[in-house]
């Protein structure tokens, strides 16, 4: 049988609806944040942290080795260390500019080298004997002056493979200069990078110098130092300290109380007999070596109570000392 809903039925059912309505509309709406996905493999804070250590001793390096080189003052300084697209690498060079390549072995990869013209030419001058200070005109380098440049990239090329040694096994090399249309061929042009850039100062002279690693070196490196870093960055535990120094506490060490080291003439050696006093430069009043391990570590007195014989310790000797006397 067909059932009649009353008023007041209907009235209590459309109160009903009105308040499941409202509790719907009363729950908080979910935040949406926009994703950037040309910046979703961009280096985190503790990456850039390790590479930019790395190298800053790169830089480090190479200014005391290009300085060796050049006989003049060289100051090298990182700038930046990013994760960037080819394209966007190669939109950010000048038109005039130097443009290598390197490659690396055994991934069998390229890399590519910039410098700034403005450098360029003075390390061409000083390595032909001139002053590196006279001015020049904006031009492209002769023949010439790109197989002088050629050797001050083969020297960043061999501090590169120093620095990355301990972490990366690769074997560097310059391969050749690249223009400009050219170097788009080395990587994908949406390929992520590694790129890294110098502050150089040099004489009058002031540039940049960037480096560009594709993404399966950059990868490998960046894997390398994370697990170098994690296993670096391990604080042991106080539990753990606390063995260590009871362990240490209770290790044994020869010690000795001896003269230090004199200069003697071969004639005194050969004179030597039973019986014959040995005169040495050291006053008897003077404290003498109390050594741990054949390493002096304090100046002492002689001591002796009955049969038992000892040492008065003065004064600990300074790491100064302890190497001078040690050599």
């Amino acid at each position: 049988m067909r059932k009649i809903l009353t008023q007041d039925e209907i009235d209590a059912l459309f109160t009903s609806a009105q308040k499941g309505a409202t509790s719907a509309s009363s729950h908080p709406k979910k935040k949406i944040k926009k994703c950037d996905l040309g910046k979703s493999s961009a280096l985190t804070a503790d990456q850039v942290r390790i590479v930019t250590y790395l190298h800053e001793s790169l830089a480090r390096r190479l200014g005391n080795s290009l300085g060796a080189y050049l006989r003049v003052g060289f100051e090298m300084n990182l700038v930046s260390a990013e994760q960037i697209t080819y394209s966007e690498y190669l939109s950010r060079l000048p038109e005039l500019t130097y443009l290598a390549s390197l490659h690396i072995m055994p991934i069998d990869a390229r890399a590519a080298i910039q410098a700034d013209l403005s450098l360029v030419f003075p390390i061409v001058d000083l390595v032909l004997g001139g002053s590196g200070a006279d001015p020049i005109e904006p031009r492209d380098l002769t023949e010439i002056e790109e197989q002088i440049f050629e050797t001050v990239v083969g020297l960043i090329a061999r501090d590169l493979h120093i620095t990355w040694a301990p972490v990366l096994e690769l074997d560097i090399q310059f391969e050749q200069r690249q223009q400009l249309a050219q170097a788009q061929s080395l990587m994908l042009s949406t390929e992520k990078t590694l790129c890294l850039s110098f502050e150089i100062r040099l004489s009058e002279a002031r540039g940049t110098i960037s480096l560009v690693f594709p993404a399966v070196v950059a990868n490998a490196l960046l894997r390398k130092l994370s697990v170098q870093w994690s296993f670096a960055s391990r604080i042991p535990s106080r539990e753990s300290r606390r063995r260590i120094r009871e362990r240490l506490l209770g290790s044994r060490f020869d010690v000795q109380l001896n003269l230090p080291p004199s200069s003697l003439s071969i004639r005194d050696l050969v004179a030597l007999e039973p019986g014959r006093v040995l005169v040495l430069p050291k006053r008897a009043q003077e404290p003498v070596h109390l050594s741990v391990s054949n390493k002096p570590m304090f100046l002492a007195y002689p001591v002796r109570q009955g049969t038992q014989k000892g040492a008065r310790v003065d004064r600990r000797l300074s790491l100064i000392a302890q190497e001078k006397d040690s050599q």
